[in-house]
């Protein structure tokens, strides 16, 4: 089964479940256990990419395997021929349960081939930035970030286009033992939407820990002046670990895409293969 979600990260402590601490996948994975008798749901999910303390979500995935149920077993919750719940009722129940900064916005049955970590093509990101001398618009403080130096977009997307491509971004990552660093960066590009708002938007393969922020924090310095046009790719190919790490809160993870169905089996196993430079 393949859920989308939607979170508010504020009050959260990242998406991955932790003793005693708020997390999303804490939460839901306990909305998903609380079903009428005869109708559990296995508790345990695997997710897209786990976000950071702080970071939102408006096109979050994850999967759970599900048994399929018997029609003729007695119990509130109707299932068709193949033994699948009425999904759109089970969602509908999930949202009570859950609280108003976390929502179910699908469900789906899929081929067990699909798995919402490996099977993704790209994931994508936004950065909402605000270089208004006063700060953030206070509707929006929660998901954009504050920067009291004017951006030059046209800067930022000339830094930003030397990074695109296959490339290790040790740079950007912070390092975890084992875990390759070697990425494609697809899109990053960066917008004036409004007189004072500026959005990144950034697609890849995959991210490793921390890399869009990094990516955001790095480029906002050369956006406003402070370091050459060159600095960015400077780090990328020196592999000298940037101490620029941009804020949590602006930060939203906007959408994944995966292949056909029939492609499902196929981009796994690439996935799953470690990446190398030619």
């Amino acid at each position: 089964m393949r859920l989308d979600l939607s979170y508010d990260g504020t009050d959260f402590k990242g998406w991955a479940k932790q003793p005693g601490l708020r997390t999303v996948q804490g939460l839901v994975e306990d909305a998903l256990a609380k079903q009428p008798p005869g109708r559990e749901v296995p508790r345990s999910v695997v997710v897209a990419g786990r976000t950071d303390t702080g970071v939102h979500a408006t096109g979050q995935v994850l999967h759970l395997d599900v048994v399929p149920l018997d029609p003729e077993a007695p119990g509130r919750l109707s299932v068709d021929s193949r033994g699948i719940p009425d999904l759109t009722r089970m969602v509908h129940r999930w949202n009570r349960i859950l609280p108003p900064d976390v929502r179910i916005l699908s469900a789906e049955a899929v081929p067990p081939e699909f798995d919402a970590r490996f099977s993704a093509l790209r994931r994508h990101y936004r950065y909402q930035v605000s270089d208004a001398p006063w700060g953030a618009d206070p509707l929006r403080r929660k998901d954009t970030l504050a920067w009291n130096r004017p951006l030059d977009v046209d800067a930022l997307n000339e830094a930003s286009r030397e990074l695109l491509g296959l490339n290790d971004f040790a740079a950007y990552c912070k390092p975890r033992e084992g875990a390759t660093t070697i990425r494609e960066l697809q899109r990053f590009t960066w917008t004036r939407a409004e007189d004072n708002l500026i959005v990144a938007d950034v697609s890849a393969d995959a991210f490793c820990h921390s890399m869009v922020r990094s990516l955001v924090g790095t480029l906002l310095m050369t956006g406003d002046g402070r370091r050459p046009d060159s600095h960015p790719a400077d780090l990328l190919a020196a592999q000298t670990r940037t101490t620029a790490v941009a804020p949590p809160h602006g930060l939203t993870l906007r959408a994944i895409d995966y292949p056909a169905n029939e492609d499902l089996a196929a981009r796994k196993h690439q996935t799953r293969a470690t990446r190398t430079l030619p």
